[in-house]
């Protein structure tokens, strides 16, 4: 092992995954040489102190591999000025950092320091560029001392930036008392990762706190799965699996989890149900809040509805048929009510006749949808305005909570509710908390699409509670009747085999293009989406209306490599960031994989990039028209998005969809999973693949359950029972 020290450069590649850098390192001697390891976003200027070895790279040559490193803080003036040029201090930037250092020379890091007051004198410097400085130079001395306390128990460097990000000033003391909470509060740190951070510090593998904070993670990655709760003979099980715990341990860690109000304890058939105790509150007030909506005092309207819906087929120009008629009597008849139906059955077409006979009789309703771009769709159908379900209960990021709630609630006579099927058991909680009794609340979704991908299956319960009242849609209509996607769609969840078009016929909008060979289906959807799709429709073949939607992540045809590779062929040109094993370009379609609320972008959000700045590691992104700047830490927020998973298409709709279909896919050759897929398509819907695996898909109907008591608690409520207690699933 060798220690030197020096100034980077310049950085070459990094990963925000992982912290993997590769960047220009000088010495005193002025010799320029490649270094490489595990860092936290590096700056050209910064002085490091590093420790490790040289290695011969096959491709690359002579490198020196760092194990560990120190943060310095530049001495010569030349240094402190390339130091400061770099954008690592928010605030300043070249032209400032050169009078800064003119006026304080050498002495520039002991004033910044120990009196930073000082650099009011310099020019440019007034009182809000003076406090981003210091905020940004205090945070720049806090990160390196931390750096250099972690490196001590062998934590690496990017994981260090990531703990200060969230705790600041407080990351030492939470360290030091539960490290475990590291893997609760910051995205994309696990157990295992906590874990690490614990043992490394000196807790025993045996201690209590470290059994409780596995199941408290257990119980975080089950409703990260769709379960509300966990039952408590798996949750043992898995314990002693992963962490070699004695079932007696675990048992007491329960017991005091459950003591500190941690978790809470619900018998469900011969076992117990071990929740959260915010899951165990939404679950309760959503059946409370369900159940009283639904037996609101009913006040008869003043108007002649039936005389009132045929006068919006005039107004429509429509026929409505018997069901619809239904539907749109019950919306005015029911507090609460479900309309659900496939593709093509008129579930729009009723949300505008409900808007249209609301709105005539001087009745405000609330337009609303999970996501962004579904709500963007109803805004179009409907020629109203639509909003998302946060923006609509006004959530308020920094605060993390909801403006609209019971003291605060949303104003209107009706709230219309689109693809409602995504809804999961804590938007509920929230939305339920801001209806008035008063207000009619009308549910529309497909009940055979995927469930939310947060906790709870809402939309089926609902339905299988038979306590609210559900009016179901399953004629197809004649605009719609020609369309395969529709007819198909109907087919396969019927377990049906698929129709295809005639030989020849190019004006079909449904194709399955058999490839045994997983290759060859990969060169088929590339050569889809590079041509014969953009050609046939009409479209750019970067356009955002081109979508690959694939069942799994690893594979040929797996998101991953259809991702790069699509990439490659569609977006060749473009000088990106280079992100781990990615690259991020200009013109490239990415998607947002979290919600954040202070950007206004959430999980599943599909724009373009429109800016790219290789100098600041920063880029923007547009999405439907409003631009987003993404900083270097925050990259990791997005991926690339020409092929995406079923789940992250839900509510969304493109003009061309092409998924691949192979046997290799078993695991995810699902009748829901398949039906999600090919329903998002509107003008196009390309299948590729083995008939054997469609086959699979198709008649694959075995629920995937959700561990969830709503639906029970509703019939027991129904019946006049208590909905506490021992509840026996159906």
């Amino acid at each position: 092992m060798e220690y030197l020290q020096g100034t980077v450069e310049s950085v070459v590649y990094y990963s925000p995954e992982t912290g993997y850098t590769v960047c220009k390192f000088s010495c005193e001697d002025s010799l320029v040489f490649t270094i490489v390891g595990t860092f936290p976003p590096l700056s050209p200027g910064e002085t490091l102190k590093i420790k490790g070895k040289w290695v011969i790279n096959p491709k690359f040559g002579k490198q020196f591999s760092v194990e560990n490193y120190v943060p310095l803080l530049p001495s010569s003036v030349k240094g402190i000025e390339k130091f400061l040029s770099s954008g690592l201090i928010k605030g300043i930037g070249p032209v400032l950092a050169k009078r800064i250092v003119n006026r304080f020379g050498a002495q520039t890091i002991e004033i910044l320091s120990n009196n930073i007051s000082k650099i009011r004198q310099v020019d440019g410097v007034g009182e809000v560029k003076f406090k981003e400085i210091k905020k940004s130079w205090s945070m720049n001395e806090d990160i390196r001392e931390l750096i250099i306390f972690l490196q001590e128990h062998n934590i690496t460097t990017g994981l260090a930036t990531k703990i200060y990000r969230q705790y600041g000033k407080q990351s030492y003391h939470i360290l030091k008392t539960n490290p475990y909470q590291a893997c609760h509060d910051i995205w994309g740190v696990g157990f295992k990762t906590a874990d690490q951070i614990a043992l490394n510090l000196g807790m025993s593998p045996t201690s209590p706190e470290r059994i409780k904070a596995y199941i408290l993670y257990a119980l975080e990655k089950d409703n990260e799965q769709g379960h509300v709760f966990s039952f408590q003979n798996d949750l043992i099980k898995t314990c002693q699996k992963e962490i070699d715990a004695g079932e007696e341990k675990i048992l007491e860690a329960l017991k005091e989890l459950k003591s500190q109000k941690l978790v809470k304890m619900e018998r469900v058939g011969a076992d117990d149900g071990i929740f959260l105790p915010f899951y165990y509150t939404a679950q309760e007030d959503v059946v409370k809040d369900i159940f009283n909506l639904a037996h609101f005092p009913f006040i008869r309207p003043e108007f002649d509805v039936e005389k009132e819906i045929s006068a919006t087929e005039k107004d429509l120009q429509i026929r409505f048929s018997p069901v619809q008629r239904l539907a749109i009597k019950e919306s005015v008849y029911k507090k609460i009510l479900v309309i659900t139906g496939g593709p093509g059955t008129g579930k729009t077409t009723i949300i505008k006749a409900v808007l249209d006979l609301f709105n005539k009789e001087g009745r405000f309703v609330l337009l609303a949808a999970p996501t962004g771009r579904a709500a963007k769709r109803l805004s179009e159908a409907t020629r109203s305005n639509a909003r998302t379900l946060h923006r609509t209960l006004e959530f308020t990021p920094k605060l993390g909570t909801f403006r609209r709630n019971e003291n605060n609630p949303l104003q209107g006579d009706a709230l219309i509710i689109d693809e409602f099927s995504m809804v999961d058991l804590p938007l509920m909680y929230h939305l339920l908390k801001s209806v008035p009794r008063e207000m009619h609340l009308i549910l529309v979704g497909d009940k055979d699409q995927l469930p939310s991908v947060g906790p709870g299956n809402l939309l089926c319960d609902l339905i299988g509670s038979e306590t609210v009242e559900v009016v179901r849609l399953d004629e197809i209509f004649r605009q719609e009747k020609k369309s395969l996607i529709v007819h198909n769609a109907h087919r396969v969840n019927r377990g049906e085999k698929l129709v295809y078009p005639e030989k020849g016929d190019t004006e079909s909008d449904f194709y399955f293009i058999n490839q045994e060979d997983d290759q060859k289906a990969f060169q088929t959807i590339i050569s889809l989406c590079s041509t014969r799709i953009p050609q046939k429709l009409d479209l750019n073949p970067l356009s955002p209306e081109i979508q690959v939607i694939s069942p799994m992540y690893r594979g040929i045809v797996g998101v991953e490599n259809l991702n790069t590779e699509l990439q490659k062929r569609l977006n060749p040109d473009q000088d990106g960031l280079k992100l781990g094993s990615r690259e991020i370009r200009n013109y490239d379609k990415v998607m947002q994989i979290k919600n954040n609320y202070d950007k206004d972008v959430f999980n599943g959000d599909i724009g373009a990039v429109v800016d790219v700045d290789k100098r600041a590691f920063r880029i923007v992104v547009n999405y439907d028209g409003r631009d987003v700047l993404y900083q270097r830490e925050e990259l990791n927020e997005i991926v690339l998005a020409y092929a995406v998973s079923v789940h992250k298409s839900q509510g969304s709709e493109y003009s061309a969809v092409v998924m691949p279909l192979m046997t290799q896919h078993f695991i995810m050759l699902q009748r829901n999973l398949f039906y999600t897929a090919l329903t998002r398509a509107r003008r196009l819907s390309c299948i590729v693949g083995s008939f054997k695996a469609l086959y699979i898909a198709i008649k694959n109907d075995k629920p995937i359950r959700r561990n969830s008591l709503v639906k029970d608690k509703l019939k027991a409520l129904a019946a006049g029972k208590s909905p506490n207690g021992t509840i026996k699933p159906d």
